[in-house]
This record gives C-alpha cells, sequence and structure tokens, in this order.
C-alpha cells in the first residue's frame, strides 16, 4: 500500500509540473502526461516500470470517459451510427488484422501467433484519442464521429478476442509441473483467483444466460432505478451523495461487467446511453468529470514510466522501426477506408492520423496471451515497447494535423464540410452568436434540450472549448435542417448575423412546417416587415429591449419615478409591436418605405396615437398620486 501511493504521489507531482507546461507550448496535456512518465520513470528512476497496480487503478479512467461518451448520445443516435460501426469500425479491424498478420508471417513466425499480434495491434488507443478530441472541440466533426464509431467497435470487439484468443494457444510451450504432478501454464492459477466470477465453471449456456442477464440488468437499473435514487437523494439536500451514487454506479457496473466476462468500458458506455435522456445527465456529467480527467491523467502517466528504455536500446532501429511501420500501414489503410466512406480533405485527414496508433486495450490483449501462451515473452516485451512508443507519438500526430490544417486555411463557403448531426430536439437555434447564445443557454439552463447550428466554424469550436455543444454548418441547407429534426421540432430560433440568410431560413422553414413556431431575430424595421411576410411568429428586433430599457433609466433620472417609468415602458413595447404588426401589412418590399404613401400616412398617425397613449397614462398617474 505504500508503495502504492509514494508511486500515486510522485506521478501527480510529476504531471501538476509537466502538464501545464505541455498546455502552455501548444503540445496538449496527453504528452504532457507521457512526458511526466517518462521522466519519472526511465529517467529519474524516481518509480519503477512495475505499474501494473497503479495501471489497474488509472484504468478506471478509460471507464469513466466512455460512461460520459454514452451519457451524450441517445438510443437513436447508436442506432444510426450501426452502419459505421459495423462497416467503418469492422472494415479497419478486419483489414489491419490481415495486413499486421502478414507482416508478422514475414518475419518467421506461425500463423496462430501471427494472427494474436494482428488482432492486439489492430486496436488504438480510446483514451488518448477522445481525449485529445475532446479538448481541441473535433469530437463533433465528421472525421471525429467517424474515429469514435471505429474506437467504440474495437472496444466491442475486444470481447470475442478474448474468448478466441485461448484457441490459438500452443500447447507444447510454457507449461509447467505441479506438485500433484499435473501441467500448467504459468499464470494460470493466480488469473484464475483474481477476481469473483459469475461465469466461472458454468456450461456455454450458462455463461450465455448470465451475460445476457447482466446487460439487461444494467438496462433495467438504468431505467427503472436510477431516477428514484437521484430524486431520494436530492430530498435529502446532501450534494456529497450525488458523487458518491455517481462512483458507485460506475464502479458497480465495471465490477459487474467484470465478473461475467466483459469489457468494464462497454458495460459503463451502455449505462451511459441508458441514462443520456434522464433529467440528472448533468448533475452525473459534472460528478464524473473531475474523476476521470485525474484518471486518464494518471493512466497516460503510467503508460509513459512503463516504457522499458534498457530494452529499445538493445535493438533501437529494429523496434523504432515496428513502431514507426504500424503507424504507416494502419494509416494507409485508414486512409483508404476513410475514403471508400466518402471522408474528405481535413476529416479524412484527422480520420487517419487519430488512429494510426496501438492502444491501451492492446496491454490488456497482450498480457492474456503471455499467459495463455499464445505470444512468446520475447515477442511480447517488443510489441510491448511498440505499442507504448505508437501512443507516445499519437500527440505528435494531432500537433502535425493542426499545421496540416492551417496550411490547407479555410475553405469558402460550401466547400468545407458540415458537421455530421446526431441528434435531435425540441429546440432548433441556428446561429450561435451574441443573440443566440443568450437563448441557448436559457434554454438549456431551464432543462431544455437545444440543437445549436452555426455556419462558424470558429464559433462552434469557441462554444467547444466551454463545453456547450454545437455543429458546424450552412443552417438555410435543407439536409442540415433535416438532420438536426425540423420535422419533429417544436420551436426554431432563427438568430444568424445575416439578415437575408435568417430571411431565407423563415421563409423556407414555414413552407415546410406551418405548425413550426419560429422565433427570429430582425436587424431594423425593413428587416421585421421581411420576416412577417416570410411568417415568423415572434420577431425579435435584436437592440429594441436594450434601447427600451435605456429609455427607462432616461424617465427614471428626469423625474419621473421608477413606477411611472416601468408603466411607459410597458406601454410603449405593446404599442410598438401594434406598430409593427399594422405597418407590415402595409410595407411594399419594391418601393422605399418614404414613397409608399399609405405606409407614410398610417405611421405618423400611429405615432400620434403612441404620443396621446403616453400623455393619458401620465395625467392618470397624477391624477391617481
Amino acid at each position: 500500500m505504500e508503495g502504492f501511493l509514494y508511486q500515486a504521489t510522485v506521478y501527480l507531482a510529476a504531471a501538476v509540473i509537466a502538464v501545464p507546461i505541455a498546455a502552455r507550448l501548444g503540445l496538449g496535456s496527453v504528452l504532457g502526461y507521457l512526458c511526466a512518465g517518462i521522466i519519472i520513470g526511465p529517467v529519474l528512476g524516481l518509480v519503477g516500470t512495475e505499474t501494473e497496480d497503479l495501471q489497474h487503478f488509472a484504468e478506471f479512467g478509460v471507464v469513466m470517459m466512455l460512461f460520459l461518451i454514452g451519457l451524450e448520445l441517445e438510443p437513436r443516435a447508436l442506432w444510426d451510427m450501426r452502419h459505421r460501426l459495423i462497416g467503418l469500425g469492422g472494415l479497419q479491424i478486419l483489414v489491419t488484422t490481415l495486413a499486421v498478420m502478414l507482416g508478422v508471417l514475414a518475419l518467421g513466425y506461425v500463423w496462430t501467433i501471427a494472427l494474436a499480434a494482428g488482432m492486439i495491434l489492430a486496436l488504438s488507443s480510446t483514451a488518448i484519442v477522445l481525449q485529445t478530441l475532446s479538448e481541441k472541440g473535433l469530437m463533433q466533426t465528421a472525421g471525429g464521429r467517424s474515429a469514435f464509431s471505429v474506437l467504440l467497435t474495437q472496444d466491442i470487439a475486444v470481447i470475442p478476442m478474448l474468448a478466441f484468443l485461448p484457441l490459438l494457444a500452443l500447447p507444447t510451450l510454457g507449461l509447467v509441473a505441479n506438485p500433484d504432478g499435473s501441467l500448467s501454464r504459468p499464470g494460470m492459477a493466480e488469473d484464475a483467483h483474481h477476481s469473483f466470477s459469475l461465469v466461472e465453471g458454468l456450461p456455454g449456456w450458462g455463461v450465455t444466460l448470465v451475460t445476457l442477464g447482466a446487460v439487461a440488468a444494467v438496462i433495467l437499473m438504468g431505467v427503472y432505478l436510477t431516477r428514484p435514487l437521484f430524486r431520494f437523494i436530492h430530498a435529502a439536500k446532501l450534494r456529497e451523495m450525488y458523487t458518491a451514487l455517481a462512483l458507485v454506479i460506475v464502479v458497480g457496473i465495471a465490477s459487474l461487467m467484470n465478473m461475467v466476462g466483459l469489457s468494464p468500458a462497454l458495460g459503463t458506455f451502455l449505462a451511459g446511453v441508458v441514462l443520456a435522456n434522464s433529467e440528472f445527465r448533468h448533475e452525473l456529467e459534472s460528478d464524473i468529470e473531475p474523476f476521470k480527467g485525474l484518471l486518464l491523467g494518471l493512466f497516460f502517466i503510467t503508460v509513459g514510466a512503463g516504457i522499458n528504455f534498457a530494452v529499445l536500446f538493445k535493438d533501437p532501429v529494429v523496434i523504432l522501426g515496428l513502431a514507426i511501420g504500424l503507424i504507416l500501414v494502419k494509416g494507409g489503410i485508414l486512409f483508404v477506408i476513410g475514403r471508400a466512406f466518402k471522408l474528405r480533405r481535413r476529416r479524412l485527414i484527422l480520420f487517419t492520423l487519430s488512429l494510426a496508433q496501438a492502444g491501451e486495450f492492446g496491454f490488456v490483449l497482450l498480457s492474456f496471451s503471455t499467459q495463455q501462451n499464445v505470444i512468446p515473452p520475447v515477442l511480447a516485451e517488443r510489441m510491448l515497447l511498440v505499442i507504448a512508443l505508437t501512443m507516445l507519438i499519437t500527440p505528435l500526430m494531432f500537433l502535425f494535423y493542426d499545421w496540416l490544417s492551417r496550411r490547407m486555411g479555410d475553405p469558402i463557403g460550401d466547400a468545407q464540410e458540415a458537421d455530421e448531426i446526431a441528434e435531435e430536439g425540441p429546440v432548433i437555434i441556428a446561429g450561435i452568436g451574441r443573440f443566440g447564445q443568450i437563448v441557448n443557454r436559457l434554454a438549456q439552463s431551464s432543462g431544455v434540450r437545444t440543437v445549436v447550428l452555426d455556419h462558424n466554424m470558429k464559433t462552434i469550436e469557441l462554444m467547444r472549448r466551454f463545453g456547450f455543444k454545437g455543429y458546424f454548418g450552412d443552417p438555410t441547407r435543407p439536409d442540415i435542417l433535416r438532420a438536426a429534426g425540423l420535422d419533429k421540432a417544436r420551436v426554431l430560433v432563427a438568430a444568424m448575423n445575416n439578415p437575408a440568410m435568417v430571411t431565407q431560413l423563415v421563409s423556407y422553414a414555414r413552407r415546410e412546417r406551418p405548425d413550426l413556431h419560429i422565433v427570429a431575430r430582425a436587424f431594423d424595421r425593413r428587416h421585421v416587415y421581411e420576416l412577417y411576410q416570410a411568417g415568423a411568429d415572434d420577431i425579435v428586433r435584436e437592440t429594441f429591449d436594450a434601447s427600451l430599457r435605456a429609455g427607462r433609466y432616461v424617465l427614471e433620472n428626469a423625474g419621473f419615478s421608477a413606477y411611472e417609468a416601468s408603466r411607459m415602458e410597458d406601454a410603449f413595447y405593446h404599442h410598438d409591436r401594434h406598430t409593427m404588426r399594422e405597418l407590415a401589412t402595409l410595407w411594399d418590399p419594391s418601393l422605399p418605405s418614404e414613397l409608399n404613401a399609405e405606409y407614410v400616412a398610417r405611421s405618423k398617425e400611429l405615432e400620434k396615437d403612441l404620443e396621446a397613449a403616453l400623455q393619458a397614462l401620465i395625467q392618470k398617474e397624477e391624477e391617481a398620486a
């Protein structure tokens, strides 16, 4: 226990120093964690390279990360991804496994070892890739979502891989004699008693039933048990109990998945999807997020500290060549598959560079394969270094992507590809500038789900850095509006900073959905009339309310009481709304306002009516006083 605490303390101290420096240099937090691990491990020797206990503990960061990702997805959105999960992800695993297998066969190993190595190295790093995509605001881009689909498929594929690898064992090697004269493989006894299992000793049909029962239990608890528990804690008014319950949910599900031989990360992801529609989703996210970040950081540090440079320096050319060769092979396969699935330009580059490494599940499968005598220890030691080195190189590939993006420049107009929208909501907000962001914050803070669209990529990226989800794309495009759920939405907010685009959006939405309630941002009176004729229900001039409030302050400091100023402000507001509606029916877009005689005459009459109404109100207030 003392050794565990010592290692954890040293790791955290190194992270406090290294990660802010890496972030300031624009290298990203992941590279900072990896460098911190290398410095305190192989370089300074403050901790040994035996970091397995702490690494198992830190792997809960990956589990929590997938739980949080599940909270962001609805079951319907996951179903919509099925083609990419099966096609994009499944094809990547199959082709990469075969390519690596052929390479290992060329090195002189038998086919069973080659196939096992291919499956292990086909997996990519869920922890590094998703963390970096989230930091850089790339998770909702088409390339980011494609990468996520492949990673999710890989996580699911770990389950059949664990079941299949023992079938590749070399039966005559690595066996040792037991005291009773029987033979066993090293590590079998320890592994068998390592943790409690619900499926050990059961027949095949029993294992299947228990496994399905565990998955059903996760779903049923998420639907029927979680909400009453949170309501009970809410009634107790103990804020710390929210955190305790969130941790119990994640750790409990992970433990249950371990007992039935499933991936803990997959189990918690499923639980997150089930809870995605829960009213307590935001509480779960805020409670789990700090633990996820801390444990993921520890995991990255253990990867860096676990690199055995002594083995690397014995044969650096071969091992570095294998690591770079793996990245090139996986990158080439990803590039071809990405093009086949119509990824282009930046999203194809992002998809290719982000998944070209080996992953943390490779450590798990490699350790399991060694215990099961599938892969010989000498090859396993080299593969361990190759996996760690490719993970260490991954942040540099993201930096290379950033450089390429800057060199490519921002395409103009429709040349830049829109994000893939994977959710719908009752409210669609088109435009998230200074006007739309206030509407969005008010709606979300009130528990109303929104889908945010904007045609300015920098604005979307800024939103993501502050934790708000948004999609890049032209809100006037019919395909983007349909993907955002125009057919089912209750309210559309047209808040773009381009008056012509606002009018165009309102006209199209009214034609497609006569029953839709449309709130539109107007820039001046002329734009109000355009939006009225286009079919907007509520038209809000962006400066009107602020100017009206400023006028009330003027009245309060010009001799009127606060009550009188408020009454006059309210009278002006209602009269102006009546005026706008009446003048909109007289407005002719083919004529300048000053040449429309009927419009000008009625405008003067309404202005006199306003003055008379305010004077009557003043007189009434004076008489009452």
